[in-house]
């Protein structure tokens, strides 16, 4: 019998939990992106303003998703929590990239 490997372990698992991130965090995920457009259009007296406003926003998206990992990581053996962060850590950065930038 011959043994399969996964390419991506806990794909399907860190698939379901931003799925859930999203839809919890709808909110966040959306007044993120106009905080950034917002920064985006703002003239050069309201440039700094505007980043601090999206930085706040993404910091707490970040800190949300890093409680979720942790928690998670925290059932597992320390190699496997390694290569689950990792994994978590590659996803967010794909598909929230605004959450992505300082996840701890």
């Amino acid at each position: 019998m011959r043994m399969r490997f996964r390419r991506r372990p806990f794909a399907d698992l860190v698939d379901r939990q931003l799925d859930l991130f999203e839809e919890e965090h709808a909110a966040l995920v959306r007044a993120t992106e106009e905080a950034l457009a917002a920064y985006d259009r703002a003239s050069k007296d309201e440039a700094e303003e505007r980043y601090g406003d999206f930085r706040d926003l993404a910091a707490e998206g970040e800190e949300l998703l890093a409680d979720l990992r942790d928690s998670y990581a925290r059932t597992l053996d320390d190699d496997t929590a390694e290569a689950y962060r990792e994994a978590f850590d590659r996803e967010v950065r794909r598909r929230l990239p605004r959450f992505g930038l300082d996840l701890i």
